[in-house]
């Protein structure tokens, strides 16, 4: 499955330009991090791991880029709390001042 990048963004089209999949990752801090707002995968895919494979890319380009992430859609952050793994670039929660 070849999903096409955009900043801030992974999607999935069909061939009538049809959304099937996506995730949003906007940037924050100065680019120093980026914000899970949206994951979405069409009904006709659900089931099959396409929503965590869009999670594990940007996950992917944090650790090359060396940005953070803070997971806020609901999806993001079921994932990040079931992969220990991603904690290296979770992003750290700031104290209210």
């Amino acid at each position: 499955m070849d999903f096409q990048h955009e900043d801030g963004r992974y999607f999935l089209q069909d061939e009538n330009d049809k959304l099937l999949a996506e995730i949003n990752y906007p940037p924050i801090d100065d680019g120093k991090s980026v914000v899970i707002t949206h994951t979405y995968v069409d009904p006709s895919l659900r089931g099959q791991g396409i929503a965590g494979k869009l999670v594990k890319l940007v996950v992917d380009e944090a650790r090359a880029k060396g940005f953070t992430i803070e997971p806020v859609c609901t999806y993001a952050r079921h994932a990040f709390a079931k992969h220990a793994e991603y904690a290296d670039v979770l992003r750290p929660v700031k104290p209210e001042e």
